[in-house]
């Protein structure tokens, strides 16, 4: 038997495609996000070009989830933490970083690691670094300022976050 006879793919790769017309449409997919339990503990990569709107997704995802305040984008930081009752979450922005040893020093692995919900912009930048992700979001504009949307889940959870 095979290692692929052996351990099969644990999900089909579902996939869905969205048009975001508006910046509510954003904020209501974000908020539908949110209402998953699945997302406690999900990694979601992020894909687009600048000002695609990736981290205005986030900004909504995070205040759907109860953050309060402004949420500011780690691009200089690479990573933001976001505590909230029952959820610890992180927002990362790999647009920066250049030097794997980074990964370690930061502690990304533990944070990887440990339960919560890790949100990742230009995961491209971190790659072999990071772990498979549980649902990918491409966001591609128009010049109309329509945000044209591929969702990718990898993972059951992925798949319950596409439900």
């Amino acid at each position: 038997m095979t290692a692929v006879e052996h351990h099969p793919p644990i999900v089909e790769r579902a996939s869905r495609t969205l048009a975001w017309r508006t910046e509510d449409d954003t904020r209501a997919f974000a908020a539908r996000l949110a209402s998953h339990p699945a997302i406690n503990n999900a990694f979601i990569e992020l894909h687009g070009d600048l000002g695609a709107g990736k981290t205005t997704l986030v900004r909504h995802l995070l205040h759907a989830l109860g953050v309060q305040g402004r949420i500011k984008s780690p691009t200089y930081a690479v990573v933001e933490p976001y505590e909230l009752p029952g959820l610890s979450a992180w927002h990362f922005d790999f647009y920066r970083f250049t030097d794997p040893r980074e990964w370690e020093d930061a502690g990304f692995r533990d944070i990887f690691a440990s339960p919560g919900l890790k949100i990742a912009e230009w995961p491209e930048k971190a790659a072999g670094l990071l772990p498979v992700a549980d649902l990918v979001i491409r966001i591609g504009a128009d010049a109309d300022e329509t945000r044209h949307v591929t969702l990718h889940a990898h993972t059951p959870i992925g798949q319950e976050l596409l439900g």
